[in-house]
């Protein structure tokens, strides 16, 4: 976490004016979110368009939960974050998967569009995307972004890995590809300070939307959390306010992290992955070895030691979720350790720790 908002949040400890707060969050964040949307979005908000929760996915949880009658449809592109669709369901409604009918990681709007029907409410858009790393292209946001707001369907941007992107692109803000101002288009947006900070655990997410969507978020959020905790939101504002080199020094790591993963990756036989466009996580195409992705990560765990994600959790079997976001060591002892479980070619033993292990099973 920056030193701002570890800063900001023992000054209001010290204080101990740790007491209830505007459920929708603390004016003074409310005014640094206003002044990020500015600079990054290149929009003009007002502090009844913002609501602070609990994390980005508190934020996804209240949108969904107020937009979302009995069996309204909530279109999912695959591959998803795995909590997307059972957040739709804990709200009672209907998550519609769409996978890319040419097995890539970028949507399409034909398959979207084959989709939609009287009962489609939203649709939920990550980019770039966890798990893959892709970026959705410019035109693919326009496109979708125009289409929703002329069938009147809301669209949620998560975009909470929006700074995180590498090879000189450019975070891309959906508002560019709407006319319509901000009471009247169905376009929200949620982003927080978890990634692109390295602020995880302070739990600090927000969602830009129209004021009637905001004002029924408050009303749910009333009744879970009261409000976010004041101490993280000072590290929130802290954060935001104070100086933003962070981010670069933050993305140019991960940044370089990506280049050594895709490196190591290459050297593996049999294994397909596309270069993540952002992001700290790849999605590489193990099915080479073993297409039942649950089977394979737990496999690597016990006998690798090495913790992955299966893809069939995102919607998309036969991959694995592997993070960048360590160290350079982790990175390569950790394709090294995978390739030693997988890979005849491999050699027959590795040391893990002081543990000599033996490969006895290819």
């Amino acid at each position: 976490a920056p030193i701002t908002a570890l800063l900001s949040s023992s000054a209001k400890l010290i204080t101990g004016d740790i007491k209830y707060a505007p459920t929708d969050g603390l004016p003074s964040l409310k005014k640094a979110i206003i002044r990020y949307m500015e600079e990054i979005y290149d929009k003009v908000v007002e502090p009844e368009n913002i609501i602070v929760s609990e994390g980005a996915k508190q934020s996804i949880y209240n949108a969904v939960f107020t937009l979302c009658d009995h069996n309204d449809e909530v279109i999912i592109l695959t591959p998803y974050w795995v909590s997307y669709p059972e957040i739709v369901k804990m709200c009672y409604g209907v998550p519609v998967i769409v996978t890319p009918e040419d097995g890539g990681f970028h949507p399409r709007m034909e398959d979207i569009e084959e989709v939609v029907g009287s009962y489609t409410k939203l649709i939920i858009v990550n980019s770039p995307n966890n798990p893959s790393g892709v970026m959705y292209s410019e035109e693919f946001i326009a496109e979708l972004v125009d289409f929703c707001e002329r069938k009147g369907i809301y669209v949620i941007m998560d975009d909470i890995y929006h700074r995180l992107i590498f090879d000189g692109k450019k975070p891309i803000s959906a508002y560019r590809f709407t006319d319509k101002d901000i009471e009247n288009s169905k376009l929200i947006v949620i982003n927080g300070v978890s990634k692109a900070y390295g602020m995880t655990g302070f739990r600090i997410g927000w969602t830009v939307a129209p004021r009637k969507v905001v004002e029924v978020m408050t009303n749910v959020q009333a009744q879970i959390t009261s409000h976010a905790s004041v101490i993280s939101q000072a590290a929130a504002e802290g954060a935001l306010t104070g100086v933003q080199s962070v981010i670069e020094s933050l993305r140019l790591t991960i940044q370089n992290n990506r280049d050594v993963m895709m490196e190591e990756l290459g050297t593996f036989s049999g294994i397909h992955v596309q270069k993540p466009d952002g992001t700290f996580y790849c999605f590489p195409d193990f099915r080479a070895y073993n297409s039942n992705s649950v089977e394979l990560a737990n496999f690597l765990l016990k006998k690798a030691l090495v913790v992955t994600v299966p893809g069939k959790e995102f919607g998309m079997e036969g991959f694995l979720r592997l993070s960048y976001a360590g160290s350079v060591t982790d990175i390569t002892e950790g394709i090294e350790r995978i390739k030693w479980a997988l890979d005849p070619e491999s050699p027959n033993d590795i040391y893990i720790g002081d543990r000599k292990l033996i490969r006895d099973w290819l």
